[in-house]
């Protein structure tokens, strides 16, 4: 079976008496939300494409590393081995049907955005507020700061150059963002970058409203 990323969709392609045929994830009896997850994986996928160069980046990073998660599970469902072009780095990837003890893993760790591995899940350690709250506190106030003063400039030249200005760097952040919101140690910088960019558009509808 061969997974394809089509216009931001993914496709499954195989073979069988009439040739080859491609279907929609959803015609199939996947569990787990498996075929919403590759359509949403295609899609970031198609966006960090376009946004970065292709295997630099660290959203580039997180889509290479979901796509063999994905893989892995759909190669559990179907019972075939699953193989498919990465599409930032181009590598044709082949993952074969995991061990029994290795798809739960597989199934388990997909949650938290970690690695499929042999070994069964070790305990999870307690979530680090205190460190993480302090990371996104930061994240937040350096993206706030960043944001505001930026269209602030931006604003005293024309308002639709700042506009313009903070869609560009919402859209250019947002599939990273998306990714690194499951991910262990990124989510807490995810995290401070929506409330700082909350935070900073509320700053200055404020300072608007509040102009003479």
């Amino acid at each position: 079976m061969e997974l394809r990323v089509q216009d931001g969709r993914a496709v499954l392609a195989g073979r069988d008496d009439a040739g080859e045929r491609e279907v929609d994830p959803h015609t199939l009896p996947l569990g787990a939300g498996l075929a919403d997850a590759l359509h949403e994986w295609a899609k970031v996928a198609g966006a960090v494409t376009r946004a970065e160069t292709p295997a630099e980046g660290a959203a580039s990073a997180l889509v290479t590393r979901r796509g063999r998660q994905l893989a892995g599970r759909l190669a559990a469902e179907m019972g075939v081995p699953v193989r498919y072009t990465d599409p930032v780095t181009g590598e044709l990837v082949v993952v074969d049907v995991p061990a029994e003890d290795e798809a739960e893993d597989v199934g388990e760790g997909v949650e938290e955005g970690a690695e499929p591995e042999g070994d069964r899940e070790e305990p999870r350690e307690p979530t680090p507020w205190g460190t993480g709250l302090t990371v996104s506190f930061i994240v937040a106030a350096v993206v706030t700061f960043t944001v505001y003063t930026l269209s602030v400039g931006l604003g005293e030249t024309s308002q639709w150059l700042a506009l313009l200005a903070n869609v560009l760097v919402v859209g250019g952040i947002t599939p990273s963002v998306w990714l690194a919101r499951n991910v262990p140690v990124w989510r807490w910088v995810a995290y401070g970058v929506v409330a700082g960019v909350l935070a900073a558009w509320l700053s200055l509808l404020l300072t608007s409203l509040l102009a003479p």
